[in-house]
């Protein structure tokens, strides 16, 4: 199957760098460039894309609202390009469903990186039929990458379902922060601290867990994060 790229970005030079890699990556892959958040949005419901790239600040509406609009309706992955340092920005637009962000000017290798991650994740590694966690009313289908609570069906990003996954694989053992980076995101892979922390915020929400009193995801402070039970 052929894989289809969205870019969005009104830099022309940067949208290009983008394209460019893309098929450097994936040889024959069909990339689509947007220039604004208006023909982003109508792209993406003309032909939905398997990876997404917005730049934050492009012409209205802008990458926030784009990523905010699409994550409504599809688990597509979700890389933002943002000039900002400020880190309010960058867990804005993790609040907002994007699955991962990268600040201009960036390294080209870094992008490739980022957009390979990003692909694996959403593909997932091979489960074995009939291979399950079932605890507590929260169960995940590793096969079918299918997760349910109290028997509803849950809708995670790729990225969302990777950090559960990587979770319940080792529920009852605390895994520190800079594991769960790498194993989910890749290795070598660096973050701002509150990075996880909106990941993880994200999936409590998802699962109706109660951070305050919490049944699935615990938190070992300065440590890491657990599943409960063994």
């Amino acid at each position: 199957m052929t894989l289809r790229v969205l870019v969005a970005d009104d830099d022309p030079d940067i949208a290009e760098v983008v394209a460019f890699g893309a098929r450097m990556t994936w040889p024959g892959c069909r990339v689509t460039v947007a220039r604004d958040g208006a023909e982003a949005l109508a792209r993406f419901a003309a032909e939905p894309p398997d990876l997404v790239v917005l730049d934050v600040t492009m012409p209205p509406p802008d990458g926030f609202e784009v990523c905010q609009r699409i994550r409504a309706e599809s688990r597509v992955p979700i890389l933002m390009l943002t000039v900002r340092e400020a880190t309010l920005d960058k867990v804005r637009a993790l609040d907002l469903g994007a699955d991962d962000y990268l600040t201009k000017p960036f390294d080209h290798l870094e992008l490739l990186a980022r957009l390979r991650a990003l692909v694996r994740r959403a593909a997932g590694p091979a489960a074995a039929p009939g291979d399950c966690f079932v605890r507590d009313g929260l169960a995940v289908n590793f096969a079918a990458r299918q997760v349910t609570v109290g028997g509803k069906s849950v809708r995670l990003t790729p990225t969302e379902y990777r950090l559960l996954e990587e979770l319940v694989r080792h529920a009852g053992t605390t895994l520190p922060h800079h594991v769960l980076l790498e194993r989910v995101w890749g290795s070598g892979w660096n973050a701002d601290p509150d990075y996880l922390k909106v990941f993880v915020r994200r999936l409590r929400q998802k699962l109706g867990d109660d951070a305050a009193n919490p049944r699935y995801i615990q938190t070992e402070w300065g440590v890491g994060y657990r599943f409960a039970g063994g």
